[in-house]
């Protein structure tokens, strides 16, 4: 496991620090109208090739923030989310929400509607991705016949998700709630798709995280459809055979893979501090993915 070097969480009056991920930070609401709830606050951290870097990108927790809340809002016909108010302390205002506890799935829900990234490795090596055969001929950045479910395992921090078949995830859950999750994963996935489309950006995969009410309900949990989650492409810039320009974290791993950085990926050593034009180039792909996505000023 990599050591993600992940800075401690900073206290909130009322509540229990109880887990910290590569950009959230999780605490047990302990008093008032909220009681027994969750805090989930998104962080500006950052994280490349297994490691949290020590440059956060300013405005990227309320970015990721906002941008889920508006799509929960878009999906709010189609799947309950885990949102119960936005009226949280004032030192997270604006990058937090109260939320939920639910028994979560452990499995990483993936729609990809095109072929990039582990989906492409797994392709090339196979002919097939999480067991799904696909036609032969296809590249980096190809738009695939129909959309496919490609579920992963959650992996413990700092180790990487694994892609599974769907067999695996009816062994995890059982028959009923894997078709479920299926079906409400490629539903979420063709309404985002449609939307973001509509705007000029394509949304090429997508990872989501469901769990279950004490009375079975499912519910779309943590975030959804951020940069942090989703691969997003300018549409106009698509073309198959490349890697396509994107909406995420991009800029950052070519600078670390650059000769510029003078880091070596295999030296086990942390990546160095983000130059200050990396960090105001990441930051503004996130603010224009925002800004694209849901038509609102950041």
């Amino acid at each position: 496991m990599a050591d993600l070097n992940i800075p401690a969480a900073p206290a909130i009056e009322g509540t229990t620090h109880l887990h910290s991920g590569k950009v959230r930070d999780l605490y047990r609401i302990d008093t008032g109208e909220h009681e027994g709830r969750l805090l989930m606050v998104a962080s500006d951290r950052i994280s490349a090739y297994d490691f949290v870097l020590d440059s956060p990108i300013p405005d990227k927790g309320e970015i990721l923030t906002r941008m889920s809340l508006w799509w929960f809002e878009q999906l709010s016909g189609l799947v309950d989310n885990h949102v119960v108010s936005t009226d949280v302390p004032a030192t997270v205002a604006g990058r937090a929400v109260v939320c939920e506890r639910l028994e979560m799935f452990p499995v990483e829900c993936v729609a990809r509607g095109y072929l990039t990234g582990s989906g492409l490795r797994e392709y090339v090596a196979t002919g097939e991705v999480c067991g799904i055969p696909l036609p032969a001929g296809l590249q980096d950045g190809s738009r695939l016949p129909e959309p496919i479910f490609t579920p992963a395992t959650k992996a413990d921090l700092g180790d990487h998700d694994e892609n599974v078949d769907y067999e695996a995830v009816v062994e995890a859950v059982g028959d009923d709630a894997a078709a479920e999750l299926r079906m409400l994963t490629m539903e979420v996935y063709g309404k985002a798709h449609a939307l973001a489309h509509e705007r000029g950006i394509i949304l090429a995969d997508t990872k989501l995280e469901f769990g279950r009410r004490p009375d079975g309900t499912s519910v779309l949990g943590d975030e959804v459809l951020t940069p942090d989650s989703s691969r997003f492409w300018p549409a106009d810039q698509w073309q198959p055979g490349r890697a396509q320009p994107s909406y995420d974290k991009d800029v950052i791993r070519n600078w670390l893979t650059s000769a510029e950085s003078g880091w070596d990926r295999t030296s086990g050593e942390a990546p160095p501090s983000l130059p200050a034009a990396i960090i105001e180039r990441t930051r503004a792909r996130y603010v224009e993915a925002y800004e694209r996505l849901t038509g609102e000023a950041f």
